[in-house]
């Protein structure tokens, strides 16, 4: 399944510039002005993984497939977007289809860009979008109040609850909570009646000059401190470089570029590390002689709906799932040496995939 992360900020913090250099692509055009991006692109990539190609080898598959992560380009937003201003409303539409948010924060200097405040600071450019995002919420958690208080009045069953949990989140967005931040069992509070934005999983991107694209600087310690407080995830990410990194096919090249600024990986990599953690999301794989296969679940998935990842029938027609880890693959030199060592085991419907397994499933339709 992979995960889709929808790209926002406000206008000129990097969004576009990062968006094609992560999608390697030229699909969303940049200007140095707000609105560029009127209607969400979308960029599909491969998610780097060195254990597929080790699987392949072992497999002697005839390709390896990555899984694949789809970022989508959501316009600009400025204050008053949660009142239609600028293109508010595409904006707020745009977040209500991703699974998670990649924040953009504009964390470098430059008096050749115009910051859309005048000045740089990335904390209040965030609260900026958060205040917005609440603002939101409350209209629509206002609407949905309206219609549950006239069927608690009327004594139909189970809306006073839903009543209470509504005014619960309302409350905490009334005093400049996120609904992730009073989250209730994995959910936020009132997230099963009304869809809310701030109940959104959030991972700020910090944009860096070159020469901090290493170690950060002050204002993305102080974006990193305002995301562990609200539960979120941060990275450092340099889009300048990673635009010319796209320009490089060779992947010796690459590595050799990244090494020169000191950095162990690409902004890519770390994106895509930091999205997977903040959505709880692991890889199993499956293997034969034509594809080695990396497939993306949520942790805890049991094994006939992972089953179904790969296609339907596996999941209806589900018999057993025959795992052995990576780790085990790797270390006995393939499938057939690690089942005779007793390390491919046979589980049922609900066994819970691991991260790294290796999984042939049965199935009859």
């Amino acid at each position: 399944m992979g995960f889709n992360c929808g790209i926002i900020g406000l206008p000129n913090v990097g969004k576009s510039t990062l968006f094609n250099a992560l999608t390697t692509s030229a699909a969303a055009a940049i200007a140095n002005y707000p609105f560029t991006t009127i209607e969400p692109n979308v960029g599909r990539v491969a998610v780097p993984d060195r254990r597929l190609g080790a699987i392949a080898e072992l497999a002697s598959s005839a390709q390896a497939v990555a899984t694949r992560l789809e970022f989508v380009d959501i316009a600009g937003l400025v204050r008053g977007a949660s009142r239609g201003e600028g293109l508010g409303n595409r904006f707020l539409a745009g977040i209500r289809e991703v699974d998670a948010i990649a924040h953009v924060l504009r964390c470098f200097l430059d008096d050749d860009i115009a910051h859309v405040d005048g000045s740089v600071d990335p904390v209040r450019d965030a609260e900026v979008v958060e205040t917005e995002l609440m603002l939101a919420d409350l209209e629509s958690l206002e609407r949905r109040v309206d219609v549950v208080a006239r069927k608690a009045r009327s004594g139909e069953a189970g809306a006073k609850v839903e009543l209470a949990r509504l005014e619960t989140v309302a409350d905490a967005l009334n005093q400049g909570k996120p609904a992730r931040a009073i989250a209730r069992g994995g959910e936020a509070a009132g997230e099963d009646a009304v869809p809310l934005l701030t109940a959104k999983p959030v991972l700020y991107v910090c944009n860096v000059g070159e020469e901090d694209a290493k170690s950060g600087n002050a204002m993305t310690e102080a974006v990193a401190e305002r995301a562990a407080r609200e539960n979120a995830g941060a990275v450092i990410v340099c889009a300048k470089v990673e635009a010319e990194l796209a320009e490089l096919e060779d992947a010796d090249e690459r590595r050799q570029f990244l090494d020169a600024l000191g950095v162990p990986e690409s902004g890519l990599e770390r994106v895509i590390r930091a999205g997977y953690a903040l959505l709880d999301l692991i890889t199993f794989f499956t293997a034969n002689a034509n594809e080695a296969h990396a497939w993306t679940i949520r942790r805890g998935t049991p094994a006939f709906e992972a089953a179904g990842a790969v296609h339907t029938d596996f999941r209806r027609g589900f018999i057993a799932a025959e795992t052995v880890s990576f780790e085990d693959l790797v270390a006995y030199g393939g499938e057939h040496a690690a089942r005779e060592a007793g390390r491919m085991r046979e589980h049922g419907r609900d066994y819970v995939v691991a991260d790294g397994d290796v999984i042939q499933f049965r199935f009859n339709v």
